[in-house]
């Protein structure tokens, strides 16, 4: 070889391949690395290897035992343009696990065991065209699961066990070209869900257990209208699995007519229902119609923050994933516990399916027991008349109307007595002050004294009246004038001489005036 052929073959190298190196940091043990693509396939490799270029643009960890992406182990991978991790065991993704790979074009997660994909999982990857989800656990696909993914052409999603997909599961999806649902549990469809789909070719929806009513009937006249070119003649073969009049037959076989719901019907027993405080209680809602009704409980007034809500459980089992009420299996349940009067108030199950809704009332009383109103009472006012030990409640509040017969007419008998006895109180008060004013006063009583800083009190009788040089009146004392003239004596017989026979005479009123 001549002296200068390294250089040339380094240099050559570099200009073939300038994202992988051929001094980079080497091949991970027992994996294959060859032209910015390294393959660690079927090497039963339970988390990433490390050591991976950087450079990598293809990475092949198919086959493995993968159980999850820890966070940030493909951060470094900024390279990444294809990812294929299908055969292995992920149960999660994480969100913003594939953040860093903002270049992949391609990421395969076929056969793992997904039962789920968290909101934001596939954050990051606005330049990806191909996703493969199909051979997962797949349940249901919730609203915006794909929103950070501009530019998907293609969504593998069969083979899993989607029964529900919402209505805005496929939002953000503009130019998704091809859209796979065949081999799942779906029932029904609705049009939501495909119209952000502006740019869909295919569509796949075959091998379904599709329930053919009313709800349905836009999808077989959508593709009587044109859909039918999105599919192929083996797609065209949406079998009905029920009811079991349509049962085997295609959806594009069936009259419009024939695609029918019943509206629910609803009954709750009994309606009213008076519980003890600290009880547990339980509800049944039963409900009936065509499909299956969705049935769900709710509190009609709003609780204030802290206050317990109605949980709502199917009969006999747990509620299935999406939160309490989402199960669709006709009975209801409403379990209350450790009833407080919080939980007193009205209540509505509500049944709903594609033919309309039904909504019935319950209404739930709280009683008390004699203790239990003791410890709620409040303390007695210090100094106060007769208390009664029952807690007062507004007439008019939702706490008085929760409770029992008995225990509201024992507060209605509480108030009145207090109402009476506050009643007893102000009468006699006003009849002490009546007899206070009819009483007589002694002597000089409510005499009226003008102090002239000299000793003793004058009367009226001493003063007189004079004016001054600008015409202002001005009283002078006369002390030389008695102060009480003597008072008429008395007749043996006890009666008064002078103005009257028969009437005792009063004596002259002073009155004291303080200047």
């Amino acid at each position: 070889m001549a002296p200068g052929a390294p250089t040339l073959l380094l240099l050559l190298w570099l200009l073939w391949f300038p994202d992988f190196p051929p001094h980079a940091a080497g091949c991970p043990a027992a994996c294959r690395c060859y032209s910015a693509t390294v393959e660690c396939g079927a090497l039963r490799l339970r988390v990433v290897p490390p050591g991976i270029p950087l450079g990598t643009q293809t990475l092949f960890l198919q086959d493995n035992s993968l159980a999850r992406l820890e966070p940030g182990v493909l951060a470094p991978l900024t390279a990444l343009r294809r990812l294929y991790l299908h055969n292995n065991s992920l149960r999660a993704l994480e969100p913003g696990a594939f953040r860093a790979q903002s270049r992949l074009l391609e990421l395969a997660l076929t056969g793992n065991r997904l039962r789920g994909l968290r909101a934001g999982a596939f954050a990051g990857l606005a330049q990806l065209r191909a996703l493969y989800l199909a051979g997962n656990q797949l349940v249901q696909l919730l609203d915006f699961t794909f929103l950070h993914l501009p530019r998907l052409q293609e969504l593998h999603l069969q083979e899993n066990s989607i029964e529900l997909l919402e209505d805005q599961a496929l939002a953000g999806l503009s130019s998704l070209a091809l859209l796979d649902l065949s081999r799942n549990q779906l029932g029904t469809i609705s049009r939501e869900a495909l119209q952000p789909l502006a740019s869909l070719q295919v569509l796949r929806l075959t091998e379904n257990p599709w329930r053919c009513d009313c709800a349905l009937h836009w999808l077989g006249a959508w593709i009587k209208e044109g859909g039918q070119r999105l599919l192929s003649s083996r797609d065209k073969k949406i079998m009905c699995a029920e009811p079991p009049r349509l049962a085997l037959q295609s959806l594009l076989d069936i009259s419009g007519s024939s695609l029918i719901c019943i509206p629910p019907s609803v009954h709750v027993e009994p309606l009213e229902v008076t519980a003890n405080l600290g009880e547990d209680l339980r509800v049944a809602c039963q409900a009936s119609g065509y499909p299956q009704p969705l049935v769900t409980w709710r509190k009609v007034a709003q609780p204030r923050e802290g206050q317990p809500r109605a949980q709502v459980q199917p009969e006999g089992g747990a509620p299935r994933p999406g939160g309490p009420g989402a199960s669709d299996t006709g009975s209801g349940m409403l379990f209350l516990t450790n009833i407080t009067l919080a939980h007193a108030g009205k209540y509505e199950c509500e049944a709903s399916n594609a033919g309309g809704a039904a909504r019935v009332p319950f209404q739930l009383l709280v009683n008390l027991s004699q203790q239990q109103q003791l410890q709620l009472a409040p303390p007695p006012p210090p100094h106060a008349g007769p208390v009664s030990h029952e807690p007062l409640q507004e007439a008019g509040s939702m706490a008085f109307r929760a409770l029992g017969l008995a225990t509201q007419t024992a507060i209605a008998a509480a108030i009145a007595l207090l109402a009476l006895t506050a009643l007893l109180l102000a009468t006699m008060i006003c009849r002490r002050r009546r007899k206070r004013k009819k009483a007589p006063g002694p002597p000089g009583e409510g005499a009226l004294f003008v102090n002239d800083y000299s000793d003793g009190p004058c009367t009226f009788a001493q003063l007189e009246e004079l004016r001054d040089e600008r015409g202002h009146e001005m009283f002078v004392i006369d002390r030389s004038k008695p102060l009480f003239a003597e008072g008429p004596t008395e007749a043996a017989d006890g009666t008064a001489a002078g103005l009257g026979q028969g009437l005792p005479l009063q004596p002259p009123a002073a009155y004291e005036i303080h200047c």
